[in-house]
């Protein structure tokens, strides 16, 4: 009893120790970002700023604003099509089984296996013949496709675990395919659109590789931006970190505000019944 009442201080303190070691580089961002760039020193970067300056951020949001709409315009429209895409994959394939469903299933998860620097040359191609290069639609296409075989795994597992005799009786009041879609499973599954739609909104905003190779200029969303903001001569730290934190903002915040649906969501399809 001795032992665990001391073992309980300890790990409390071990975990405070590996949160403010894992918080670190976040201090140093926003000391950063608040400093003017005349005390921006790496021999000085931990220290707090002797004034506070928010002008980087000012600078950072002027030059950062167009391609947050960028940003805007592709994550929504792309998360809420893949959500809608996989659902209806994860609806027909867990509870409208046909021959070969395992297969096709296989099939359409394989797809989260295929790097993206694989298919790049002939993505590119393509989006150029059918005239989607170098424009917001075109990422938003790119995107869903991508997210398709994610979020079908999720809705599949969602979906199984509701039972089967409640289709069966909707089935035989008359409601078809679709009106048991949009009657019965998309109620029952709101839980599972809030964890697809963060983990798309999280993953189509930070991603980076697409967004330079298929956009240009004043196509292109916040992370190419942001990476631009490094310019080419002499690097503003200050207004590259204000930048940093201007861009995780929107993501901080899904996670902040909607975090509990997320982790309730992700146990709700993990027991059956």
């Amino acid at each position: 009893m001795a032992i665990r009442t001391l073992t309980k201080p300890l790990l409390y303190v071990l975990l405070i120790a590996l949160s403010l070691f894992f918080l670190m580089p976040v201090y140093v961002i926003i000391a950063t970002s608040l400093k003017p760039l005349d005390q921006v020193t790496l021999s000085e970067m931990w220290k707090l700023p002797a004034t506070l300056d928010f002008s980087s951020y000012s600078t950072a949001f002027t030059k950062l604003a167009p391609n947050l709409m960028n940003s805007l315009y592709l994550v929504i429209p792309a998360t809420l099509l893949s959500a809608l895409l996989g659902a209806l994959n994860g609806y027909v394939l867990s509870k409208w089984k046909f021959k070969g469903a395992d297969t096709v299933f296989t099939l359409i998860l394989f797809g989260m296996f295929i790097p993206y620097q694989s298919i790049l040359i002939p993505m590119i191609q393509f989006l150029r013949e059918i005239g989607l290069y170098n424009t917001i639609a075109g990422l938003v296409f790119v995107h869903v496709v991508y997210g398709i075989p994610i979020t079908t795994l999720m809705f599949r597992n969602f979906y199984s675990s509701i039972p089967d005799e409640m289709i069966e009786s909707a089935r035989i009041d008359g409601a078809g395919f679709l009106r048991i879609f949009r009657y019965i499973m998309i109620p029952l599954s709101i839980t599972g659109f809030v964890v697809v739609a963060i983990w798309q909104f999280t993953n189509i905003w930070n991603e980076f590789l697409f967004a330079v190779t298929i956009t240009t200029s004043d196509q292109q969303p916040i992370m190419v931006a942001l990476q631009n903001l490094s310019g080419s001569q002499i690097v503003q730290w200050n207004v590259q970190m204000a930048g940093a934190l201007l861009a995780a903002l929107p993501t901080l915040l899904v996670y902040i505000f909607l975090g509990k649906f997320f982790v309730k969501g992700l146990l709700a399809g993990s027991v059956k019944g």
